[in-house]
């Protein structure tokens, strides 16, 4: 199945807690490496911006979740 980018992220542990947010409501999310890190040694990514990948029927979904505002109660 072709998945579609949302978003793009810093760093691995930040794909974690979006990816850890949107798989809570529901929505399949794997991340890559972008290829901002092409050229490193033997071609492999060492790090850089990662990009959070969604299906295209979760992207309106995934997008109104990333959107949302946090609460704001204590």
């Amino acid at each position: 199945m072709e998945l579609v980018s949302v978003t793009i992220v810093a760093t691995d542990p930040e794909a974690e807690i979006v990816c850890g947010l949107l798989r809570t409501n529901g929505v399949d999310c794997p991340y890559r490496q972008t290829n901002v890190a092409v050229g490193a040694a033997e071609g492999l990514a060492r790090g850089g911006p990662v990009e959070i990948l969604v299906s295209p029927g979760d992207l309106d979904e995934a997008r109104r979740l990333l959107a949302a505002e946090p609460s704001s109660e204590t």
